[in-house]
């Protein structure tokens, strides 16, 4: 067992977090624990929040929108994808940070409930949400194209930046940024975070493999929209901000990523989280290096919306 040397508070959030592990092993069971254990972390929504559930493109999606102005000018909005290894997850387990976001930033969000793997295994995930992005381009809402962005985080980064790579393929408007937060990209077996970070709390290498073993069942030669380091040109794409955590096996997909965009020419901009891990975005308000990455990634998205 490798040693991890989190701050207390993290320790504790690790704790609380794996008392919801489920002694069943199927997949209702991994789902159930998932939900309780997202509502156990779950605080009440900020007030004024105007909170509706509703399909677009045959896709359940939830919007937060602030506070209304009087103002009658196009909206600018974060298009959001939760994580949960394509397997897990959906509007209410990140209705945390999507709450959060609106009330904080004034800005309208879009939560995308995307179908879950193995039952719906790639490209379901992945076609879900480009048509819930395409239909936003139509309506309801008057968006503002150029300060509408997507963000995710962990398989939800990963739709992100396929999202993005698609759009650019197509020749279609582009998010005006990717923010992704430690997302599982594809990368390589041999990267350095896979063995360094094998058993990390939260999310081990075996975890990763089995997710991935999930999300692509019987897609024969998974490319870029599936694993987007597969990528053979990263030019063209919406600049990025890239958070990884240090004890995460995912930590080098992250790293390697911008990497990939800055040589290409886009603006990525990676947020090293120091002694930070996979699915810490719940430790809001509970440890202080948590709320240093909330502060950088609301300071982003201000100056992006």
């Amino acid at each position: 067992m490798a040693t991890y040397p989190l701050s207390e508070q993290l320790s504790a959030f690790v704790d609380k977090t794996l008392s919801f592990n489920s002694t069943e092993s199927s997949l209702d069971g991994l789902r159930q624990a998932y939900s309780e254990m997202c509502r156990a972390f779950t605080p009440p929504r900020p007030a004024g929040l105007y909170v509706v559930d509703f399909e677009l493109a045959g896709v359940a999606v939830r919007s937060y929108q602030p506070p209304v102005s009087s103002s009658t000018d196009a909206v600018p909005c974060i298009v959001y994808l939760h994580g949960g290894g394509w397997v897990v997850g959906d509007l209410d387990s990140h209705d945390f940070i999507c709450a959060e976001l609106a009330s904080t930033l004034g800005v309208m969000v879009i939560a995308v409930d995307y179908r879950l793997a193995p039952e719906h295994p790639f490209p379901a995930a992945f076609d879900d949400c480009l048509k819930v992005w395409r239909a936003l381009r139509t309506g309801p809402f008057q968006l503002d194209p150029g300060r509408t962005l997507v963000a995710g985080d962990s398989a939800g980064g990963n739709l992100a930046a396929a999202l993005c790579l698609a759009l650019r393929d197509a020749g279609e408007p582009l998010p005006a940024a990717q923010v992704l937060i430690y997302p599982g990209l594809g990368g390589d077996h041999r990267l350095a975070s896979r063995s360094e970070c094998f058993d990390a709390p939260l999310l081990s290498s075996s975890d990763l493999d089995c997710y991935h073993a999930l999300y692509l069942r019987g897609t024969a030669k998974p490319g870029a929209y599936a694993m987007p380091l597969l990528a053979t040109d990263f030019s063209g794409l919406p600049p990025a901000w890239i958070a990884v955590a240090q004890f995460d096996p995912l930590r080098d997909d992250g790293m390697l990523y911008a990497e990939r965009l800055n040589a290409a020419g886009v603006t990525a901009t990676l947020y090293y989280g120091e002694g930070l891990i996979h699915g810490c975005l719940r430790a809001r308000g509970q440890a202080a290096e948590v709320d240093a990455l909330y502060e950088t990634l609301l300071r982003y998205l201000a100056e992006k919306l």
